[in-house]
């Protein structure tokens, strides 16, 4: 349900009003999914489950919802719209509790409503972010972000770290290494030959040297391997002009690229949230399970408000449900 003073419980009961979230299990705070009903002015009936393997008790058009051991009490009474310690703990829990369904078999895949860095902090997390949390739990298996909508993909080398940190942290092993998940993973959507973009970090790519040599130490070495590797990676290209070579929009833009592998946060992911924010879907690459999530954050100053925009998770239940490897489970 992600942080309960923010959006996320009101994005799920408007996506479940849209009939979006057919076969969903909910694991969450069911106090605080009524309290988003009342605020979105709703009254669909939720189905408290006492155990998330029996989904048989939910009625046809009510909304089940688990509460999973070790979620704080008292979450529907907190305020909204701010960082606390408790929303923060009640949104680890849920990621741990669902992670631990996908993992097991018992769902198909995993969508994550937002979650507050900060309170996640507050809780004593060591963790920044859903990616690095969901990478622990799966046992520390390499794992990537991507953003995604229909005309652009993009998956990142370095997320969460300050920038700065982000440049030092950049190598030729860790750039080989996103592009055979990228591979990997587009392969598994259908994709026999992905052609694989890689932006450069400086700009015009470093001009030969001129604004930087990132692109001639690392990037265009690492591009090499995974070309010998059979990958079909090029570059690397100038990041001002790539994603605009990749966006897929035809018939009066086809794209020239699968993915666009980006060497930071921002500029990888500005490109995407740029085209709509409505569309745009995270996708965890290299888990043991599928795991997607909306592109926008907590909205701490409507979160309560009942106005939420539900357009992005309901993108992201879609997208989960295509990537399920098991075409018996995908509907």
């Amino acid at each position: 349900m992600g942080d309960p003073a923010g959006i996320g419980p009101e994005t799920i009961v408007r996506a479940a009003a849209a009939g979006a979230l057919d076969r969903v299990l909910v694991v969450g705070d069911p106090q605080v999914l009524q309290r988003a009903q009342r605020q979105c002015g709703l009254q669909r009936p939720i189905a408290v489950l006492d155990d998330p393997h029996d989904r048989s008790v939910v009625p046809p058009g009510a909304l089940g919802v688990w509460r999973p051991p070790g979620l704080p009490e008292g979450l529907a009474q907190l305020p909204m719209g701010r960082v606390q310690a408790a929303c923060g703990a009640a949104a680890a829990a849920c990621v741990r509790a669902a992670a631990g369904l996908a993992r097991d078999g018992a769902v198909a895949a995993l969508v994550t409503a937002p979650i507050h860095k900060e309170a996640l902090a507050a809780a004593g997390e060591p963790w920044p972010g859903h990616t690095e949390l969901l990478q622990d739990l799966a046992g520390g298996v390499p794992v990537r972000m991507m953003l995604a909508n229909g005309q652009l993909a993009v998956v990142l080398v370095t997320i969460h770290v300050a920038l700065r940190q982000a440049i030092e942290r950049l190598d030729e092993a860790g750039i080989l290494q996103t592009l055979r998940i990228a591979d990997q993973a587009a392969r598994r959507w259908g994709l026999a030959a992905p052609r694989i973009a890689v932006a450069g970090l400086n700009p015009h790519a470093g001009e030969g040297g001129l604004f930087g040599d990132e692109e001639i130490r690392i990037i265009a070495p690492a591009i090499a391997r995974a070309r010998a590797e059979g990958i079909d990676a090029r570059g690397p290209f100038a990041p001002d002009t790539v994603f605009m070579r990749a966006r897929h929009d035809p018939p009066r833009h086809p794209g020239e690229f699968d993915v666009v592998v980006a060497m930071t946060h921002d500029h990888g992911l500005i490109p995407v949230k740029y085209l709509g924010v409505d569309e745009g879907v995270n996708v965890t690459l290299g888990l043991p399970f599928v795991r997607t999530s909306p592109d926008h954050g907590t909205a701490f100053d409507i979160a309560g408000q009942g106005v939420a925009d539900a357009a992005s998770l309901q993108a992201a239940v879609r997208m989960a449900r295509r990537l399920v490897s098991d075409p018996a489970r995908a509907d």
